[in-house]
């Protein structure tokens, strides 16, 4: 019984750093990489002054009313 904390200890310490590790990988290629994917094939369409219009057309913006 004699040093059984110290042996469990190194146990769930490599444990929980594999676990936090495994779940952080997880996340940059499951959310964070199409997430940016995303952001880049949606801004590499954008037309600002084509969407300015349609807002304007549809009364979104008080400072530019629809003519």
């Amino acid at each position: 019984m004699r040093r059984l904390l110290a042996r469990r200890m190194k146990f769930h310490l490599l444990g929980a750093f594999l676990v936090s590790m495994g779940c952080a990988t997880l996340y940059k290629f499951g959310v964070a990489e199409p997430r940016k994917r995303a952001y880049a094939e949606f801004y590499r369409n954008y037309d600002p002054m084509k969407d300015f219009q349609a807002m304007k057309q549809a009364g979104v913006l008080e400072s530019a009313p629809p003519k």
